[in-house]
């Protein structure tokens, strides 16, 4: 065997044991006893250690040296290898063991705390996660900005600036969108009970209008909506209120879209580096134009009204054109997962500056409460009345995912992108979307971005998809003429 085929067959092993780990994380969000959390943090722990004794392997940098990519492919292969291997050498075996084994007790003090309001107990706890990933981030950034360096494990080459940046363009529009919704009349929302088994069903079959391969995959409730694994066997979870079934409908969606992309990529990459999305902004593209653009356009939502009549019976909305108007009123809410595509990125941009200050420790675990909510009052307008809908609300943090959040911001950028390129492509799309056909969409984009997986780098695999430069110009466009339309604004 060549150089190449020794370093692809010791990496399938790693990815392998990569996927059993993402099922161990899988399973303490959504089925494992209360009482294994201790095990499970030791269990997750050992296999961490593993995992970085494969990924910084000696071998590896030597296979690296001799090996010949036999084309393309192999040379995405090779890089994606050489990133990990270079990035997961700076950090010692030691210190992500202990990281990966407290982000798992982690997420059990936080689902308590956030159950009893709690934010005193939950703060020891962050205050050992920040410190653990700010040690992550010196070792990684090597004298280099620190968050910059927690940022590019979510999305390879781009920087906290480059992304304050973006916000900045950004916010005044958003801002001043919102202004002129919120001074307008607002559209009746939903209200009532629908029972859960009625959101369950229409729950799966989402799941399938919107292309979900059952035969690969499942879906289960957790407390925090999310999607797991690759390949063959990619989970989804949601969740349901029974006064607030659009929680569950596109919590369910937008879990498909991420679950779609991982099902899309080209079996062939199965179990390689190349083999999963390339990078989150990339995967929330996805999600957010599968819930979003799609999801919550009217011409779909004309065919959810009327399955919830068919399962609920009548519920005070009269006609589809008010149910597309419910779906898409806009208030200035607490939770993320439940803003509006209006609010959305306020939400993110919020966290952003909070975890970025938090690295850098230009902020102190003890203040961010009070930094969270003199913020959230400033940008929002109202006053956080509990942790749960404050700084306890996300399970992001206890896991130790900082960087991750903005890149739920670049993700809407991108789908702005890829669907106004779409909808050139697919002139005729919302005839079928009214039908509750979404194959004609969701084929696009696996064409286009999902069956690539990591064969590109994130921001070409969008412009190839586009077929112009990224920007957040077609984002900004799209709310302000779906949202200026609802409100007459």
């Amino acid at each position: 065997m060549s150089a190449f085929d020794d370093l692809m067959a010791f990496q399938r092993q790693t990815e392998a044991l990569a996927q059993v780990a993402g099922r161990l994380g899988w399973d303490q969000e959504t089925v494992m006893p209360e009482g294994s959390a201790g095990q499970r943090a030791e269990e997750i722990g050992a296999l961490e250690g593993v995992l970085h004794a494969r990924r910084t392997d000696p071998r590896i940098a030597e296979w690296l040296d001799k090996a010949k990519a036999p084309d393309a492919v192999g040379e995405a292969q090779l890089r994606q290898i050489r990133r990990m291997h270079k990035r997961m050498s700076k950090v010692p075996a030691k210190l992500a063991e202990e990281i990966a084994t407290t982000m798992s007790l982690a997420q059990g003090v936080w689902a308590e705390c956030r159950a009893k309001e709690d934010v005193a107990g939950f703060l020891p706890t962050l205050r050992k996660v920040v410190g653990l990933k700010r040690a992550e981030a010196e070792a990684l950034a090597e004298g280099g900005d620190p968050y910059d360096a927690l940022v590019d494990d979510y999305e390879p080459g781009m920087t906290g600036a480059e992304m304050a940046a973006m916000f900045d363009a950004m916010r005044p529009r958003l801002v001043a969108l919102r202004e002129r919704v919120l001074g307008a009349a607002a559209p009746k929302g939903l209200v009532g009970s629908f029972d859960r088994a009625g959101q369950e069903a229409i729950s799966r079959e989402l799941a399938t209008v919107f292309g979900y391969d059952w035969s690969r995959g499942r879906i289960d409730m957790a407390v925090h909506p999310f999607s797991s694994g690759s390949g063959h066997d990619v989970r989804i979870t949601t969740r349901v209120s029974e006064t607030d079934p659009f929680n569950c409908f596109y919590s369910t969606i937008h879990e498909v879209g991420h679950a779609a992309y991982e099902q899309g990529i080209n079996p062939a990459y199965a179990l390689t580096p190349i083999g999963q999305g390339v990078s989150m902004g990339v995967h929330e593209s996805q999600s957010r134009s599968y819930e979003n653009q799609l999801g919550r356009s009217r011409a779909f939502t004309g065919w959810l009204f009327t399955r919830m009549r068919e399962v609920f019976g009548e519920f005070g909305i009269a006609d589809a054109e008010g149910f597309y108007k419910a779906v898409n009123r806009v208030h200035p809410g607490y939770i993320r997962t439940e803003a509006d595509e209006v609010h959305y990125n306020l939400h993110v941009m919020l966290r952003f500056d909070l975890e970025r200050a938090l690295i850098k420790g230009k902020l102190e675990v003890s203040g961010l409460e009070d930094a969270w909510n003199t913020r959230f009052r400033a940008d929002f307008g109202v006053a956080v009345d509990r942790p749960s809908n404050g700084m306890l609300q996300d399970v992001h943090w206890s896991c130790g995912l900082f960087g991750y959040f903005p890149t739920y911001t670049l993700g809407n950028v991108y789908a702005g992108c890829l669907v106004k390129a779409m909808r050139a492509d697919l002139p005729g799309l919302d005839g079928r979307v009214a039908k509750g056909d979404l194959s004609e969409a969701t084929g696009w984009l696996r064409d286009k971005l999902q069956r690539h997986g990591g064969l590109y780098e994130p921001r070409d695999v969008v412009r190839r998809a586009c077929r112009f430069e990224p920007s957040e110009g077609p984002l900004l466009d799209y709310l302000e003429a779906k949202f200026g339309g609802i409100y007459g604004v």
